[in-house]
């Protein structure tokens, strides 16, 4: 079995968003839920926060010129709570999230991000005040995610983050994907299929 793409560590620039309990509908608004294919709600992250009703753009971190091109969201304490919209963390990878370092996360929203590669670490209060600070005042700055030792390092700082174990076994062997496990399993599957008595159907 082929897995899929191991994380071990992510590096990029960060996009400070202050603010807990930042929902899902603010995320991603529920009337783009309707979409056939995940592929174009990059456009619509945080949409309601960032555009007036004529389009016009309002003071956000991802409208924000000195945060262009940043990869790494950072967030504050019970992200991504609210409903279980899978479209949430969609929006954000689509964006161009790679991972999102914060206090805490909403526990579903966390899982959604996880089955889709995106991974979520938390740090103490502390270390992400300080890493917000450091981001506004450096903002080309690079954060570097080490998944395997838990760090976070940028600056002359290094600090400890931390995820489940099963989360991060999922990540560093790249089990994270339970679609791609379920086909790369398909001969075994049909190999048990074809020895249970209640599927052999008689014509």
């Amino acid at each position: 079995m082929i897995p899929s793409k191991q994380i071990k560590s992510v590096s990029g620039r960060p996009i400070p968003l202050p603010g807990n309990d930042l929902d899902t509908d603010r995320i991603i608004p529920a009337r783009y839920l309707k979409c056939v294919t995940f592929d174009d709600l990059g456009q619509y992250l945080f949409y309601d926060v960032r555009f007036n009703s004529d389009g016009s753009q309002k003071e956000h971190p991802l409208n924000n010129e000195k945060y262009k091109g940043g990869t790494i969201l950072i967030v504050n304490r019970n992200f991504g709570c609210g409903s279980s919209r899978e479209h949430a963390p969609q929006s954000i990878l689509r964006y161009g999230i790679k991972m999102i370092i914060g206090e805490s996360f909403a526990e579903i929203f966390a899982d959604n991000c996880t089955a889709i590669g995106l991974p979520i670490v938390i740090a103490h209060s502390g270390d992400i005040s300080n890493l917000m600070a450091f981001a506004q005042d450096d903002p080309a700055c690079e954060i570097k995610v080490d998944l395997e030792k838990q760090e976070a390092a940028y600056g002359d700082f290094t600090i400890q983050v931390n995820q489940p174990e099963s989360v991060k076994k999922a990540l560093l062997a790249g089990t994270w994907d339970s679609t791609h496990e379920l086909l790369s399993a398909k001969e075994q599957i049909e190999s048990v299929a074809k020895n249970l008595p209640y599927l052999q159907f008689r014509s």
